[in-house]
Parts: structure tokens; sequence; C-alpha cells
């Protein structure tokens, strides 16, 4: 991180929920490298181990129990909002509005009561505004989430925009394009069938994917914390440009010297076993491996102008995406997923 992205004094405390996951982790590390006072919320299951050689004040419980949340926000200047409920089978619309509405509710109500509160930092997705019609799409153009995590997402951040009105709660709304870097391995299915002979794309669509690096993404976070054009605004966060999956793979099939085809598939077929799949394995809590979510990805164009992130909060992206799809392959490699010829 630039030494002069961050410009909350040393010693202040600072509150991140999400700590434990990809993204909370490498924000974690870097307010607590600019030297300020740290606590983090985790999940009695979560793995601490990554981050024990930092020094960070603990709250071990859920985000949506009041009790845990109001110990942790006690005296806290500022509070980043990264946790969100895991996308699985056996997750129901409750868990997700738990997690994305309900800890909302608590953490802004809360944070009124300490008169010295700065800034909520929240963070949401650009999957609120679903499948893009005519891109590229600003922060305005309109919502369309495609599933209840999506709903619940959006849901937060008009409730959190009421609230605040209502309130006068200083607060930032950041919506992240789709996270990669090292440390993800969310992505890592498509960067391995990259690598192979034919690279499978569904659908006759351009399939435009926006990504946005975690070393970007975390500090444009760090930046709305503090900067004054920020305040009860919301940003997409989100890479230079959006780039075609195809693109992607191409970059990934290049970079270890594989000799790739784009194969194209009717999508039609997919969305049929995808229900299907659903259907049978849902009632059971069993992960499908093929649902209509992952197949929909193929038809929907996710391409956004991130132009209000550089003009308002003066913040240029640092990684390109070929940079950073090279870098996230070769950490990859190290890792010992992937192997490289």
């Amino acid at each position: 991180m630039s030494e002069n992205i961050c410009k909350i004094p040393a010693g202040t405390p600072v509150l991140v929920t999400g700590a434990t996951g990809f993204t909370g982790t490498v924000l974690v590390r870097k307010l607590v490298d600019a030297g300020l006072k740290v606590s983090a919320v985790a999940r009695a299951s979560s793995n601490l181990e990554p981050l024990k050689d930092l020094d960070i004040n603990w709250f071990r419980g859920e985000v949506y129990d009041e009790t845990i949340m109001k110990q942790a926000l006690q005296g806290q200047e500022y509070v980043f909002h990264v946790a969100a409920a895991f996308r699985e089978a056996k997750s129901t619309y409750q868990d997700y509005w738990n997690v994305h509405v309900k800890s909302t509710q608590i953490i802004a109500r809360e944070v009124l009561n300490n008169p010295d509160f700065k800034r909520f930092v929240h963070i949401s997705t650009f999957g609120v505004h679903g499948h893009i019609k005519n891109p590229p799409a600003t922060e305005e153009t309109e919502f369309a989430p495609g599933d209840d995590y999506q709903r619940t997402k959006l849901d937060a951040e008009m409730w959190l925009n009421e609230f605040a009105a209502e309130n006068d709660l200083n607060y930032t709304i950041i919506r992240p394009a789709a996270i990669y870097g090292p440390g993800d391995r969310r992505l890592l299915k498509l960067f391995k069938m990259a690598t192979r002979k034919y690279f499978p794309l569904l659908g006759k669509g351009k399939c435009m994917y926006h990504l946005v690096h975690v070393d970007d993404l975390t500090n444009t976070f760090i930046i709305a914390a503090t900067h004054p054009d920020a305040q009860g605004d919301t940003f997409v966060s989100g890479g230079d440009e959006a780039i075609p999956i195809a693109d992607i793979a191409r970059i990934i099939a290049d970079h270890f010297n594989v000799d790739m085809k784009i194969l194209r598939l009717p999508i039609g077929p997919f969305f049929l076993a995808g229900d299907l799949c659903e259907m049978i394995c849902k009632p059971f809590g069993i992960e499908p491996p093929i649902y209509r979510r992952r197949v929909a990805f193929y038809s929907k164009d996710r391409h956004f102008d991130v132009s209000k992130m550089r003009n308002v909060l003066g913040y240029q992206p640092l990684h390109s995406n070929k940079d950073g799809i090279i870098e996230t392959a070769d950490w990859y490699v190290q890792q010992g997923w992937m192997q490289k010829s």
C-alpha cells in the first residue's frame, strides 16, 4: 500500500468485520501496518492462523449477534463492514438477511452512540445491478439483483441510505467488482480450465467481466474512510476496464504456454441441467454440481464505468487486468494448485 493511502492517524481504533476472509485479511494487514488499533469480528469457526502474527483484538461470534457487536463497536472511530454470507446450497434468505441487513442495522445504530465516530465504510457488491443491459453501468444504473445474496445486499444499502439521512450518520458504500488476486481461490477453477485444450463458453455473448484486484479494492476502502467527498456516497470499485472471459482464458493459456481454443456451447441445456440439479440437491442441503446462477454467469454483462472512483476518490487502479491475472496464476503455481511448463 502506498504510504499516502491511509490518512487515518496511527493509534486510531478501527473495527473490521469479515476479517478472516480473502478481502478482509488483506485489509486488516494494511490497517495494522498503518499503525492503527485494529479490532475484528470473526465467527467461532473462522481460522485465525493466517493473521496470528498481527496485533488484533478479536471478538468471536456472528456479525448479527447484537451482544457481540455492541462489545466490538465500543470506542471504534471507523468501521469497515466487509462480512458477507457464504453462498451455499443450504443458505436461506434469512441467513443472507442476518449477515447483510441485520448486521448493518446493528452497526449503524450502535455507532451513533459514539461522539468520536468518524465513518462507516459499508461493503456491498456490484451484483445489485445484475445484468448490465446498456454497458458500461454506473453507480446510478437500475438495480436488478438476481438472487437472495444480491437482494439482501441491496436491502442493506437502501436501509443504510435512509437511516443515515435521518440520523446524520457518516458513511460510504463501496460496490466491489469481481475480486481476485493472490490469496483468492474462487477463480481457481476458471484458471485451470484455461490451461486445457478447450475452454468452454456457454452462449454467444461477450460475457464481459469486471475484475478488481484485492490490493486496489482495499485501497479504495481506506481512501473512502477519510475522503471528505466520499461521505454519503456510493462507489463501484473496479479495474480500469472490463474484460471478456475469453480474453481472461487466453491470458492464462498464453502464460502457461498452452494452445487453447474457445469452445462455444449452447446455454439452454445447461440452464435445464442447473435447475434439475438444484431441485434434487437443495432439499438435502447438498451443493449442486451445476446450478442456474453459475450458468447465468455466461449470459450476463458486468461492465462498469469506474470514473467516479477515479474522479471523486482520486484513485487510479495499480493493477492492469493482464498483470493481475498473471500474478494470480503464478500464486496458484506457488501453492501447488497449478503447474507451469
